[in-house]
């Protein structure tokens, strides 16, 4: 329909511009936290959140196997071993490197697949040669055994790595790397799984040389060829949930086997198993603070890469082309929800939602095993809606000065109150509506003009249509037009009013009792006498703005309009002034007092319609004549000429009974009880 294409085009335009708004928007959030988190400045919080989400889902059942098929097992040398050895065998710190040949003889006997110890013995033994001779025969002896360097980096970025004594490095399987750069906040998240080092291609770490043992090895090196030399950790789960022995308890199971006795270990608890040594007192000064424990064994960071590698679970970040791109399209999504939203339950809405979105994306995917940054997206997020409220804010004043503007010669300022609430209420273009409509004229108002001077006519008619227009948008109805002295107004329009013919019915009542209240003050003052002619009609019409890009007006088309127009010129034919139509009467329900006319067939309908004459509403009291009238009426109907003009005669005092005795007068054979409006 080519008038509603063009009515609808300011709300087309109106929402263009919200989505150009929300792009902007959209773009500079983005690129504002983009460029923030690559220099560095969301770095502490982004940790922050991942190490929340690590320990979201690092639990016992983050692994598919049981605790006992774990592939790692733990031996620690833990305050408790310390304080065995102080008080049973009189061992200060260092212990005598003699020791750790029964932790060495204990997962040989149960076969381990591998025996790396996290402990640097860079210093000779201070219990003399033959204890680090005794040490290091074992190392040889058992052949899985991998030994810790330290490779260091100077600011200069010079390499110098600090080995082990020969008797370690001359006698184990192979050495490995054990330092490793913690992030900022000095936790361990990444680690670099081989570094440069003189003299050589390269030294892995520890975790890396322990996988590269056994039947793993190629699949191992594999995983390490295609990815790149730095990995973050996937903490897959607590250290505990790898079986964990007390160095103590190890050295003394070791022992009873050798004297033949029960141990209170059976060295099968290592079988095919990576065993990782490593120190977990206090004083040993070897704790390390990881996303999921601040203070964590070293050898724990070191065991999470070989189960890492052992299992390919390394966590991914996703290229920063696709974050940037999911970043902008929500900021988008969001500052348009925002702009479009309307509502306070839908912008609160919109702002817990994507607010949430980026926080519930990262714990969502950590269990993928992917960082998808949280506090960029967050940020960018809160940028784009604070930017969107503010726009909102300025299009809503906007707006609202715009409605009032627009509606405050024919709204009342409650229903205009009520569309500055809910926008949504208004629809700028035409939409089909069910409304009540009302059509009034003075009577004789030609005649009346001729008689009075410009100014009195003036004064006359505006204090005539300010009363009439305070009671119709008292009533909360809506002023269409002024047409001279005829007034067009409706109800349930822009704003739904379910009770729309009721409110119209009473507010045509209270106009014609208003007018008759001031008739005589009238007729005193302009020597005039004024009656009103009203009509309403309840049904479907197209309401809205129509007109030209430059000139329009909220107006009703349809013939649910016409009818009322019809309605209100067909009073003459009853010599009634407040007629409504079975569709009104019906819809005002028990609310109004009224009387059927007949039925009346008006110009540019073929089927007739029933019309009512409303005199009142629920609780007034009827005339006395109404019964008789409708007895007679009822004689109409049947064809009954004759009897109904005989009590129609009974009726002088009663207008439309006068009417139709007339035109009983002159009825003759094939009577038809519709009066038919030849005219408008």
């Amino acid at each position: 329909m080519p008038a509603r294409e063009t009515i609808e085009r300011p709300q087309m335009k109106a929402s263009r511009r919200k989505l150009l708004q929300a792009l902007w928007l959209a773009l500079g959030a983005t690129a504002l936290s983009v460029v923030l988190w690559q220099v560095g400045a969301w770095d502490r919080w982004e940790n922050t959140t991942w190490d929340w989400r690590v320990r979201s889902v690092a639990t016992n059942g983050a692994t598919s196997e049981s605790k006992n098929d774990s592939p790692i097992c733990l031996i620690l040398l833990d305050q408790a071993s310390l304080d065995w050895g102080q008080q049973t065998n009189g061992w200060s710190w260092p212990w005598p490197r003699e020791v750790y040949t029964a932790i060495i003889d204990f997962c040989n006997q149960g076969g381990a697949r591998s025996l790396s110890f996290d402990v640097l013995y860079t210093e000779p033994s201070v219990y003399g040669v033959w204890d680090d001779e005794t040490f290091g025969e074992a190392i040889a002896a058992s052949g899985n055994f991998v030994g810790a360097a330290f490779v260091h980096t100077s600011a200069e970025a010079a390499i110098k790595v600090t080995l082990p004594i020969a008797e370690v490095k001359d006698n184990c399987l192979t050495l490995a790397n054990v330092s490793d750069v913690p992030d900022g906040d000095g936790v361990f998240r990444r680690s670099t799984l081989q570094r440069p080092v003189p003299g050589a291609e390269s030294m892995v770490s520890l975790g890396v040389a322990a996988a590269l043992i056994g039947p793993d090895a190629e699949r191992v090196q594999a995983i390490l060829d295609r990815g790149p030399n730095e990995r973050i950790i996937n903490y897959r789960a607590p250290a505990t949930f790898w079986p964990t022995f007390s160095a103590a308890a190890v050295v003394q199971s070791d022992l009873r086997l050798l004297e033949g006795g029960t141990p209170s270990l059976d060295p099968t608890v290592v079988k095919d198993k990576h065993v990782l040594f490593g120190l977990s007192a206090p004083g040993l000064k070897d704790l390390r603070p990881t996303p999921l424990n601040r203070v964590s064994a070293g050898v724990t960071v070191h065991a999470a890469v070989l189960d890492n590698l052992l299992h390919d679970s390394f966590i991914t970040q996703p290229p920063l082309a696709v974050v940037v791109a999911v970043m902008f399209l929500l900021s988008f999504l969001a500052a348009t929800a925002l702009l479009l939203g309307g509502r306070l339950w839908r912008t609160v809405l919109t702002v817990v939602i994507f607010l949430s979105l980026p926080a519930l994306i990262g714990l969502v995917t950590v269990g993928a095993g992917l960082w998808w940054p949280v506090v960029p997206g967050t940020l960018a997020h809160a940028g784009v809606l604070a930017g969107a409220l503010v726009v909102a804010w300025t299009n809503e004043g906007q707006q609202k000065r715009f409605i009032r503007q627009a509606f405050r010669h024919y709204l009342s300022p409650d229903v205009i109150q009520r569309i500055m609430d809910d926008p949504d209420s208004l629809q700028l273009g035409g939409e089909r509506r069910e409304l009540t409509i009302m059509f009034s004229d003075l009577e004789g108002f030609t005649t009346i003009s001729e008689g009075l001077e410009p100014q009195e006519l003036t004064t006359l008619l505006n204090e005539y249509l300010t009363d009439m227009t305070d009671i119709i948008l008292a009533s909360g109805g809506t002023l269409d037009k002024y047409e001279g002295d005829a007034i067009i107004a409706f109800w349930n329009a822009p704003v739904d009013q379910p009770d729309h013919a009721q409110r119209g019915c009473q507010a045509a009542v209270d106009c014609q009792r208003k007018l008759a209240a001031r008739r005589a003050e009238f007729a005193e003052r302009f020597g005039a006498t004024l009656h009103m002619r009203i009509g309403l009609n309840s049904g479907p019409v197209i309401v809205g703005n129509m007109g030209s890009h430059q000139r329009f007006d909220y107006t009703v088309l349809g013939d649910a309009a016409n009818l009322a127009s019809r309605l209100e010129g067909a009073n003459k034919v009853f010599g009634t002034y407040l007629m409504i139509s079975q569709a009104t009467l019906e819809a005002a329900g028990s609310t109004t007092l009224a009387r059927e006319l007949g039925d009346l067939r008006v110009v540019g309908r073929s089927q007739p319609v029933r019309v009512h004459e409303l005199v009142g509403l629920a609780g007034d009291e009827a005339p006395d004549h109404w019964a008789g009238y409708a007895a007679a009426l009822a004689l109409c109907k049947n064809g009954d000429l004759t009897s109904a003009t005989q009590a129609m005669t009974q009726l002088p005092d009663d207008p439309a009974a006068a009417k139709w005795r007339a035109r009983l007068a002159s009825e003759e054979e094939g009577f038809d009880a519709v009066w038919n409006l030849m005219r408008k």
